[in-house]
């Protein structure tokens, strides 16, 4: 399969909520169509565009109830992208996540020298810089891949023991943002403000937050307390 042209995909804001909340849950068309502010004829398109792209794929699925099976979307890929865009660079890489077992490496920009007397050393410089990048890249698609499994262990035992995706995709947001303000999450979510900050206040209940000036974020002190008290426990 070729590579998904992905600055086209997150080139567009509807595309990018698709994708947010596919990543919290699997998804049937209708229930995506829900959760963004556009017509059903577009939200049909936009799938239809990444899966033609190879970033989702699509399967039908018995619902719980009497009727038709449902059709559902789930992503395809599992990917870090890094890109640089200067005035002399434009560069990019696609990081396949799976199993990489680095868990540590040395960088050292020491040893490389700042002035150059000619092209030779220039090119030379820009080709140890580039082996320190690679280290660099090794180390993020470690830490990357990690991030992944811990989300997709996140994901199952909220579902499990809390069962309300609402909540989940809040946490997740937030997770992957470090903070956000109900209007954004509002936004995200197709929401009203106010049901963004009740669903907020349930989900204090499992998981410290501070809501604090519209804005919505892991409390990490009384997460460390609630830690050290099961811990204790």
């Amino acid at each position: 399969m070729t590579e998904p042209d992905i600055f086209y995909i997150l080139g567009n804001k509807v595309r990018r909520d698709l994708l947010s909340h596919l990543t919290c849950t699997e998804c049937y068309f209708s229930l995506l169509s829900s959760k963004v502010s556009v017509s059903s004829t577009a939200v049909a398109k936009h799938l239809k565009i990444m899966e033609r792209e190879g970033i989702l794929k699509s399967y039908e699925k018995e619902g719980p109830f009497i009727g038709p099976a449902r059709k559902y979307y789930d992503i395809a890929i599992s990917k870090t992208y890094v890109t640089t865009v200067t005035p002399n660079i434009f560069w990019y890489r696609g990081l396949d996540l799976g199993e990489p077992s680095l868990e540590k490496a040395e960088i050292d920009l020491t040893h490389i020298p700042t002035e150059h007397e000619n092209i030779p050393q220039i090119i030379d410089s820009f080709l140890e810089l580039t082996g320190e990048l690679e280290k660099i890249l090794q180390v993020l698609q470690a830490v990357e891949s990690r991030r992944d499994r811990l989300m997709k262990e996140l994901k199952e035992h909220y579902l499990r023991e809390i069962g309300d995706m609402t909540q989940l995709a809040i946490l997740h947001y937030i997770l992957l943002s470090g903070e956000a303000t109900v209007e954004e999450l509002s936004d995200r979510l197709n929401l009203k403000e106010r049901e963004v900050l009740v669903k907020a206040q349930e989900l204090d209940k499992f998981v410290p937050l501070i809501i604090k000036d519209n804005t919505i974020k892991i409390d990490r002190e009384r997460l460390r307390q609630k830690l050290g008290g099961e811990s204790d426990g």
